[in-house]
C-alpha cells in the first residue's frame, strides 16, 4: 500500500496542480495545519529538481504568509487559545512571565523552531499572542523558514537520485521516521 501511496505521490508532484498545493499545504501548516510542507516539497524537488529553488521560494512564501495568519490568531484569539499556549509552554497562567519570557528569547524561539519539526504554527500563534514586534517576526520567519526550505531544496538538488534511491528502496523505514518525527515534534511541544 505504501509504494502504491508513493507512486502517486510521485505522479501527482510532478502534476500541473502540484505548485498550487504546496502553496496552500505551506500556508496552512503555519497557522492551523498539522502536516509540513516537507511531504510535498520533497516528492516535488525529487519530480522535478530543476524547480527545486522555486518550489522553496514558493514554500518560504506561503509559509510566512501564513505564519502571518497565525500572528494574527495569536492576537485575536487570547481566550480560546492563548491559554492553551501559556499551558504548552509550560508557563501556568502567567501572562506577564509568558511574555517578558517571549520578549527576551521571541527571536531565538522563531528561528530555532523554524528550523525544526516542531509544529511551526504554535511558534506563529505565541508570537502574536505574546505581542512580539511584527515586522521583526516577518523578518525572522522569512529568514527560518526560507534556510529550512531552501536547504532541503539544495540538498535534494545535488543528491537527488541518491535520496530517491535511499527512499523508494526503504520506503517503509522512511515513513515510519516520518511519522516519529511529526508526533515527536507534537510530543517536544507538549513536554518540554
Amino acid at each position: 500500500m505504501l509504494r502504491q501511496m508513493y507512486g502517486w505521490t510521485m505522479s501527482l508532484a510532478a502534476g500541473r496542480h502540484a505548485p498550487r498545493a504546496l502553496g496552500i499545504v505551506s500556508f496552512a501548516e503555519s497557522s492551523f495545519f498539522p502536516i509540513p510542507p516537507d511531504v510535498m516539497l520533497v516528492p516535488m524537488v525529487l519530480a522535478k529538481p530543476e524547480k527545486a529553488y522555486a518550489y522553496a521560494a514558493l514554500c518560504t512564501a506561503a509559509s510566512v504568509v501564513g505564519g502571518i495568519l497565525g500572528y494574527l490568531i495569536g492576537v485575536m484569539l487570547f481566550d480560546s487559545l492563548g491559554q492553551w499556549l501559556i499551558a504548552a509552554y509550560g508557563l501556568g497562567d502567567d501572562l506577564g512571565s509568558f511574555q517578558s519570557a517571549y520578549a527576551k528569547w521571541g527571536a531565538w524561539i522563531i528561528l530555532i523552531k523554524g528550523l525544526t519539526p516542531i509544529p511551526y504554527k504554535l511558534v506563529t500563534i505565541a508570537s502574536g499572542f505574546a505581542h512580539y514586534n511584527f515586522g521583526l517576526f516577518v523578518v525572522l520567519s522569512v529568514i527560518t523558514r526560507g534556510a529550512r526550505f531552501f536547504l532541503v531544496a539544495a540538498l535534494l538538488r545535488r543528491y537527488g537520485e541518491p535520496i530517491r534511491d535511499f527512499i523508494e528502496n526503504r520506503l517503509e523505514w522512511v515513513m515510519l521516521g516520518l511519522a516519529v518525527v511529526i508526533v515527536g515534534g507534537f510530543v517536544v511541544v507538549r513536554y518540554i
